[in-house]
């Protein structure tokens, strides 16, 4: 990479975010902004190009947050609605190039045609809805964007496999539940990790704090900051408090330089 990575933190939460819908837990009650969390996603800035992974239902408001005029395309880590169901919301982006760039495993895009098929028309398609360029991309296929290497990095969410990325010094894994050693070594002593860690309880699809730790001692990052966290977690300041001092929670709108 010739250019230093930006990543912005778009949202850390999990799927229902936090606060919780009808929920009185006292994180959920929180005045700590840092306890209000959107669904997980990162902006990816290096010179003058800018990428998004994943596009949850949040992605609107993440985008207006951030004063967000133009992106150059957006990379996929799993179908999942808290990764995938603001699709509809990159229209002003699409109206602005004609199309938007999107990365994905094959099986990802079969599931958007089913959920967003009105996006896919290819005759008689509604003038209003977005256009995409679509790339598939898998676990064995490295590939570049904006001159910069891509490498994918499957692990499992559950039985579902899910894709990360390494860039450069970057590595982003979310939904990750477990990952085979040669995956593993594709991000090994990276500078940077994001990593999924949910809570502390374990859960059947998500790295809990003591798998979450396991696992960063296995790749040995620089800086480790943890994401996609529940408000079972407990409060931010807490858990920092408890953290390696190598190790840190994210927050909606933290931006760090890799």
């Amino acid at each position: 990479m010739k250019h230093e990575l930006t990543v912005t933190f778009l949202g850390t939460g999990t799927s229902q975010g936090i606060p919780v819908i009808g929920s009185s837990h006292p994180v959920c009650l929180s005045n700590d902004s840092k306890d209000k969390r959107l669904r997980v996603s990162v902006m990816l800035e290096w010179g003058p190009h800018r990428y998004i992974i994943d596009c949850g239902p949040d992605f609107r408001q993440q985008m207006l947050r951030e004063d967000v005029q133009e992106i150059d395309g957006i990379l996929l880590t799993h179908e999942h609605s808290d990764h995938t169901a603001g699709l509809d919301d990159i229209r002003p982006f699409s109206f602005q190039k004609g199309l938007v760039d999107f990365y994905a495993h094959e099986r990802v895009f079969k599931a958007l045609h089913q959920r967003f098929g009105y996006i896919f028309e290819t005759e008689n398609k509604y003038p209003g809805a977005p256009t995409i360029a679509e790339h598939k991309i898998d676990k064995n296929s490295n590939f570049h964007i904006a001159e910069t290497l891509i490498i994918p990095v499957e692990a499992h969410h559950a039985s579902l496999p899910v894709l990360g990325f390494r860039i450069g010094n970057f590595t982003y894994l979310t939904d990750v539940k477990t990952i085979a050693d040669t995956e593993i070594e594709k991000i090994k002593n990276t500078e940077v990790l994001v990593l999924n860690c949910l809570r502390e309880k374990p859960h059947h699809s998500h790295l809990n704090l003591e798998e979450a730790l396991a696992l960063v001692k296995k790749i040995n990052p620089g800086t480790t900051y943890f994401t996609h966290i529940s408000h079972m977690f407990g409060f931010h300041k807490e858990i920092e408090k408890k953290l390696p001092p190598n190790i840190h929670l994210a927050y909606d709108g933290l931006k760090i330089s890799v």
